[in-house]
């Protein structure tokens, strides 16, 4: 997601001083439109499941149903704060959009690296002693 959205937010810089008529600004026009579509299909197969992954395997079950809901909640919450600001960026600079967005991906895969346990294999138990 991160190198995708890297790709974009480049795009849209080189575009900014490239004549609109010339073949290397459609061109820049197809990359940052591929590179959205990968980062799309990358959410979908890695970072998009991962709300629903994290309650499955290391909520206890006595708490499953609240901390479940509330993290529904703050998921539909996020993707609602990134559609209503979203068109407010664009219109700052579409370069600048994408960047924040890199920056955020970069973020997140830091706090998965160092905050998610790893639980391949492991008891509930053994998944909370983690957070212990």
């Amino acid at each position: 997601m991160t190198l995708s959205l890297l790709v974009v937010s480049i795009s849209f810089y080189l575009k900014e001083y490239i004549s609109p008529d010339s073949d290397l600004y459609a061109t820049l026009s197809l990359v940052s439109m591929a590179g959205v579509v990968v980062m799309v299909i990358a959410f979908s197969l890695g970072l998009g499941a991962m709300p629903w992954i994290i309650m499955s395997e290391i909520l206890p079950i006595n708490i499953k149903g609240l901390a479940g809901s509330f993290a529904t909640l703050a998921n539909w919450f996020f993707s609602w704060l990134v559609t209503l600001t979203a068109n407010l960026l664009l219109d700052w600079s579409s370069g600048g959009t994408f960047t924040i967005y890199t920056a955020v991906c970069v973020f997140t895969a830091g706090f998965v690296a160092i905050w998610v346990p790893e639980t391949k294999g492991k008891t509930l138990e053994e998944i909370q002693q983690f957070f212990r």
